[in-house]
């Protein structure tokens, strides 16, 4: 795949902190991995990232940007009243997009990334009566993890985030009705492993489905405990100094959007 280069960069990376630019690098890197398993919308959908720091700043995608041309240097930072921070920016913001992030980064401390997307099976599931069903290992170990909110309309109205919010509640996981999937973390690595497991959860209920309702299998109750409490143990098992499976995941990710679509950096 070609590369977009951009020769006005809105941000240069001698005007920001290294954290900041650290978090511009592995947000853009996140973008063109989306694009790159198709999860991308044209100019609609967004990932974001809190800026380090006690602003409460965060960086959200330009609005007229591919996910695959997106840099570290033309994120656009903004705070939580949507005002755009970066003053030689020429690009605007996708007011939902705001809407949406600016609620669950002003009320989760621990949602440092944000990925939320329109992809074709995660919006099947999404709008599906019965949610995502407990008939994957995948599934089973997200279901314990994820939330629901009903759909309002486009994410245009501010007093939607406080319902938002609310409804994600203490989850990692939040399927939008009729609308599509959010996932969160406190680390890229983390973010996006959990967006790819639940993205690749609709996709299997979706093809499972295919077959006819009637013909599927759930899994087992006593299954479905015990995936959760693997699931658990992995989450708090020590690493003794090795790194966590989210580490090593974001590892192999950057590797290959370094082979498939590189140019993130700039």
């Amino acid at each position: 795949m070609s590369t977009a280069i951009f020769s006005h960069p809105r941000v240069r990376q001698d005007a920001i902190s290294p954290a900041e630019w650290e978090a511009r690098v592995n947000l853009a890197a996140f973008y063109r991995l989306a694009a790159i398993y198709g999860w991308d919308d044209l100019l609609a959908t967004h990932i974001s990232a809190r800026v380090p720091g006690p602003e409460h700043h965060f960086l959200l995608n330009p609005l007229g940007l591919l996910f695959e041309e997106i840099t570290a240097s033309s994120l656009v930072k903004i705070d939580l009243e949507g005002n755009i921070l970066d003053t030689d920016s020429e690009y605007g913001i996708n007011y939902a997009g705001f809407v949406i992030h600016s609620a669950i980064h002003a009320a989760r401390p621990d949602a440092q990334f944000i990925a939320h997307f329109h992809s074709a099976d995660g919006t099947a599931v999404s709008a599906h009566a019965e949610g995502l069903l407990p008939i994957n290992q995948r599934a089973l170990g997200i279901i314990p993890s994820l939330a629901y909110h009903d759909y309002e309309g486009i994410a245009f109205n501010l007093d939607e985030r406080e319902r938002l919010v609310a409804d994600l509640g203490n989850a990692h996981f939040l399927l939008l009705r009729n609308h599509g999937t959010l996932a969160l973390g406190d680390t890229i690595g983390a973010a996006f492993g959990r967006i790819y497991q639940l993205e690749s959860a609709c996709t299997t209920q979706v093809r499972t489905l295919s077959i006819g309702r009637e013909n599927i299998l759930i899994a087992p109750k006593a299954a479905q405990a015990e995936v959760q409490r693997q699931v658990g143990n992995r989450v708090r098992r020590p690493t003794d100094g090795k790194k966590g499976f989210p580490d090593l995941i974001w590892e192999a990710a950057l590797r290959k959007v370094d082979r498939d679509l590189p140019g993130y950096e700039q």
